[in-house]
């Protein structure tokens, strides 16, 4: 009786350690991830893409022959198709099944970034789609749910459907502004703009939780999306205030830019605090570090590596290795921003391809390499 109470407990201690936190990561993939979503536009104006040997090849068959396993692709409500004026915010239902759909056939997994705009989405802008201008907020609630339903719904039905969604882009000052906006709020106002902030983002939620899936394909992930990962104490702060609402999400995300004046060891702090905070998973949903000098650094002391192939390719390890060391496994990948932005006639390429993994002619950089690599390496 004994030696079966002393077998009982090994069993449960074995359990415990396979049930836990970490024992799980070590299951799941780490994201080298990607957002591609100019990828249709340069390729429109002639931009070409090219495998190490320099023969043209496919941009998604070769970001996924480097290691590349998640992308992220944006949605704009009701876009401009004016590249020059929105600065490249042109992406709608149907650009985004389009590449959708190539993701899916080269084996990728999809992260939608629904940015409820007509255009850019982030912390200083937040603006409503022109057709919800007029809506009170209770149809703006119900909107944000309607919209969502069917966004998923077309693209499940076209063969597209997202592994993960973004309710909102770097959403730290709010949504759909102003009904959603907590910027700059007079006190008497704080907390009912923080209570509709949840409500609109909840609507969102309920939308992806509800979306049918394929039977064998696992639940849609709800990712909450900031900006200043690498700004102390900010990520801590957000997600405790927003938490206490109530926020229906699985994954926590951040944005990390050395060039906008973040910091890494910021970062690592920031993503310890933000697992202890919210108990969910990790992502460093956008990031970039340039391969040649440019213009627009914000703060020169936090880019720590050279601005070179090299050193952009140390900057992607690094930083691979500072999400993997997030508590209990709970870093599960990082983003890159932008990495398809190659200069083409006819097309303003932010900051002229710097923060790329390609060079001026198409040809993958050493940090592409070094990037995708983090997607292969044991956990």
């Amino acid at each position: 009786m004994r030696r079966r109470a002393w077998w009982l407990t090994v069993a449960l201690v074995f359990s415990a350690i396979v049930a836990s936190p970490a024992a799980h990561a070590a299951e799941r993939p780490f994201y080298a991830g990607v957002d591609i979503s100019m990828l249709p536009e340069i390729e429109k104006a002639g931009g070409v893409y090219r495998q190490p040997n320099g023969e043209p090849d496919d941009a998604v068959r070769i970001f996924r022959d480097h290691g590349c396993n998640l992308f992220r692709v944006r949605l704009f409500v009701d876009p401009s198709r004016d590249f020059a004026r929105t600065h490249g915010a042109t992406q709608d239902l149907a650009t985004v099944r389009a590449l959708s759909k190539r993701i899916k056939s080269a084996g990728g997994t999809i992260l939608l970034d629904l940015h409820y705009s007509d255009t850019w989405a982030d912390p200083m802008h937040q603006h409503k789609p022109a057709a919800w201008k007029d809506l009170d907020f209770d149809a703006l609630e119900q909107r944000v749910h309607d919209y969502t339903t069917a966004v998923l719904k077309d693209l499940r039905e076209s063969g597209a459907a997202p592994e993960m969604v973004q309710v909102g882009n770097e959403v730290t000052a709010g949504i759909l502004w102003p009904d959603g906006k907590v910027l700059d709020q007079p006190a008497d106002v704080q907390q009912r703009q923080w209570e509709r902030f949840a409500r609109l983002f909840n609507a969102g939620a309920r939308a992806v939780r509800a979306a049918p899936r394929e039977e064998s394909s696992q639940p849609t992930r709800v990712v909450l999306h900031i900006h200043g990962g690498g700004k102390p104490g900010l990520p801590r702060w957000f997600f405790e205030k927003f938490g206490a609402l109530g926020a229906d999400y699985d994954v926590a995300a951040i944005s990390y830019y050395p060039a906008w004046g973040d910091s890494i060891d910021a970062l690592k702090q920031n993503l310890v605090d933000v697992v202890r905070v919210t108990n969910r998973d990790v992502l460093v949903a956008e990031t970039s570090y340039p391969w040649r000098a440019m213009e627009g650094i914000k703060d020169a002391t936090v880019m720590r590596w050279p601005m070179t192939p090299e050193g952009q390719a140390q900057f992607a390890r690094d930083l691979a290795e500072v999400v993997r060391a997030t508590p209990d496994g709970r870093g599960i990948g990082v983003a890159w921003w932008y990495p398809e932005a190659i200069p083409v006639e006819g097309l303003r390429i932010w900051r002229g391809g710097a923060e790329a993994l390609f060079d001026e002619k198409g040809n993958p950089l050493p940090g592409l390499e070094a990037f995708g690599r983090a997607s292969k390496s044991a956990r």
